[in-house]
């Protein structure tokens, strides 16, 4: 009795294990998504898309820029994207995603080309997400600065 008591214990543990393993795989694949879609967003002009990545919660720092909130970040975008003499196009590189419930760490690189003039500039990053109320992975804090 004992031993089918411990064996059931053991199965328990174990299928709770590989139930976390694919709610953090699903996790990370969804803060994957996230970050692709924004890019997309971004490239496509769509200034509600391109904000929904972040949490109004959201504090930024961005070297040179100093810590913007939600409305700042979201007027900075607004402006850039509502410049018709520039185009942007922005690739994500995902280095590695850490989930641990509802918190999520992402460090990645976000490479910037910017048209005419066809300037590139490549920003390191460590993203931070929370999965919000509805059920939307969002980032409350980010730090971006470009390597030197």
């Amino acid at each position: 009795m004992l031993k089918n008591a411990r064996n059931s214990l053991l199965l328990s543990i174990l299928a709770l294990q590989i139930c976390c393993a694919r709610a953090s795989a699903d996790d990370a694949a969804d803060i994957r998504s996230r970050l692709q879609q924004w890019a997309a967003s971004f490239n496509s002009r769509d200034k509600v898309g391109a904000c929904d990545l972040f949490a109004r919660s959201l504090i930024s720092d961005v070297r040179g820029q100093g810590e913007a909130n939600y409305e700042t970040r979201c007027a900075i975008i607004n402006k850039a994207l509502d410049d018709p003499k520039r185009s942007f196009h922005y690739s994500v590189d995902i280095k590695e995603v850490i989930v641990d419930k509802t918190i999520a760490v992402v460090r990645l690189d976000w490479t910037l080309k910017i048209s005419p003039g066809d300037r590139v500039s490549t920003e390191a990053g460590l993203d931070v997400f929370q999965k919000q109320r509805d059920g939307q992975w969002r980032i409350i804090r980010y730090m971006a600065y470009s390597p030197e």
